[in-house]
């Protein structure tokens, strides 16, 4: 536990060592709020609380969340430092999950830099804040999803690029699936039932629960589930590439 605890701090630290993570966390802060108040209109909405700052997160993380987690293998393989991580005493699964951790704690930092967010609705009226609570809960599980899918294309290709496109691709897709206008196409074509199971596979539909401050366990385990599920698909292709 030890090394994987060390190796966990170390990737995390890498992040401020590099100006990359100063980069990421301007340019998250600045399309969050840039999306809230000039896109969201939010001083027209006339509502003291963060409906409309979450509204777009699952847009803002299809690219920001994949520039993040597109070279947590692929730099690592062409820089050579894969072969010296091979060795730590520790196992493959400990080894990515060491790695993402790291990348989603400091995804998490960069949530809670948004608490000007939460400051400003305080002012302006009397928010729910148990709905703001789950609202960043909602965020940063379905940020953690994107970085999970995005550690499976990185491991894939050492091109960080295609990792990103692929990771954008999917990740698009999961969105999509529950997203209003595509839902009442396929409608249209398919009965009720179909798209009902369709959307249960889609981000939009279980982050939009939580978002609207319900904790319900299915929305729960569907993103854990892709969280971990993408951690050991990400091994496994490691223990291949190792072997290989």
């Amino acid at each position: 536990m030890k090394p994987m605890i060390a190796l966990m701090k170390r990737e995390l630290m890498n992040y401020f060592y590099s100006p990359v993570a100063y980069v990421f966390i301007v340019i998250f802060l600045i399309s969050t709020v840039g999306s809230t108040f000039f896109l969201g209109r939010f001083f027209n909405s006339d509502q003291a609380g963060l409906e409309i700052f979450f509204l777009f997160h699952p847009w803002l993380f299809l690219f920001l969340i994949p520039a993040i987690g597109m070279g947590l293998w692929a730099e690592e393989r062409n820089s050579g430092t894969i072969e010296l991580l091979f060795t730590l005493p520790i196992s493959m699964l400990q080894t990515v999950m060491s790695k993402f951790l790291s990348a989603w704690i400091f995804v998490g930092i960069a949530l809670i830099l948004t608490f000007p967010m939460v400051i400003t609705v305080w002012y302006l009226g009397e928010p729910d804040n148990g709905v703001m609570f789950t609202s960043y809960l909602g965020s940063f599980l379905m940020a953690g999803t994107y970085l999970a899918i995005t550690c499976v294309t990185s491991a894939l290709t050492r091109n960080q690029v295609i990792s990103f496109i692929l990771s954008v691709i999917v990740c698009l897709t999961l969105v999509l699936l529950g997203w209003g206008v595509f839902m009442d196409m396929l409608n249209q074509v398919f009965p009720s039932w179909f798209t009902d199971v369709v959307s249960s596979f889609s981000f939009t539909t279980h982050y939009n629960s939580i978002r609207r401050g319900i904790i319900d366990s299915r929305d729960l385990v569907f993103f854990l589930s892709i969280i971990g599920g993408g951690l050991v698909i990400n091994a496994l292709i490691l223990d291949y590439k190792k072997a290989s």
